[in-house]
């Protein structure tokens, strides 16, 4: 213990050679650890990972103690463990490296002159009207507009469509009693893509008055960065999901906000790789 004890103080007390690239070394690790527990407390890895502080503090102490078998045991689970959260916690990490994939300094690299067409103002308009006349006709509806992420797993979940995005085809999918009134619609670059598709359930807690649509919505946003637009059966209220969090109640003026805000003018950007046409 006491050789333990001076080993330690003298470690502290030794003042280490601090240069340039030390402090970049360490302004980089700073930001990647805030970062990764700004994301990790969003989603159910937060109990993991106090959890895991748990057991790092308990072998730690072992370590200290010189308790032999309870170290052989965190070190033998640890490494299983490891497997079996990335397992458990697949959406967590697929949506970590989505993130990652939509970072700015990725963009560079890639040419997204097109990225502003995801979705008209034309198409938005149709949305509107449909969702409006939804409303007042307590239909109930959820349509997913595609952003960056794409959602070919969630179309092939349902039955392909490709038509133009119009208010009439809209309100006609989700007429009661039609076959393809059940389920969700997803609209990709302004085209109807599939309807009755089965999206995945958010598994927060959330309002009691919100029903399967509403909860379907928060899950499809939570595992990309599409729109979900619902029109409640029971009240009429139309809601947006996005990022995992739901607008609820919002009038014509405020879903066009929404769906229109990130639309900007197109600019040119750095693209390190065009291909042989590029310039043309």
């Amino acid at each position: 213990m006491a050789e333990f004890l001076s080993n330690l103080f003298s470690g502290l007390f030794r003042m280490p050679r601090i240069g340039l690239n030390s402090i970049i070394d360490i302004l980089i690790i700073a930001f990647i650890i805030y970062k990764v527990i700004e994301w990790v407390r969003e989603t159910r890895a937060w109990s993991l990972l106090k959890g895991l502080a748990v057991v790092i503090f308990i072998y730690g102490m072992s370590v200290l103690l010189g308790l032999d078998a309870l170290q052989w045991i965190i070190t033998n689970t640890l490494s299983v463990g490891l497997m079996v959260v990335v397992v458990i916690f697949q959406p967590e990490v697929r949506k970590a490296l989505e993130q990652l994939g939509k970072g700015k300094l990725v963009t560079l690299f890639t040419n997204d002159e097109q990225e502003n067409e995801k979705i008209s103002l034309h198409t938005v308009d149709e949305i509107v009207s449909a969702a409006k006349k939804m409303s007042v006709a307590r239909t109930g509806a959820l349509m997913i507009v595609e952003q960056d992420v794409a959602l070919g797993d969630l179309i092939d979940t349902g039955l392909p469509i490709d038509a133009a995005v119009s208010s009439q085809l809209l309100i006609n999918i989700f007429e009661d009693k039609t076959p393809l009134h059940d389920g969700a619609v997803v609209i990709c670059n302004n085209r109807i893509a599939a309807a009755t598709c089965i999206l995945p359930l958010t598994q927060k807690e959330v309002a009691s008055e919100l029903g399967t649509r509403h909860r379907a919505a928060i899950g499809a946003s939570e595992v990309s960065d599409a729109y979900c637009v619902v029109v409640s059966e029971e009240t009429g209220a139309v809601s947006i999901a996005k990022g995992g969090q739901i607008y609820r109640s919002l009038s014509e003026q405020e879903m066009r906000n929404m769906l229109t805000e990130n639309k900007k003018p197109p600019k040119r950007k750095l693209v390190l790789w065009k291909g042989r046409r590029g310039n043309e």
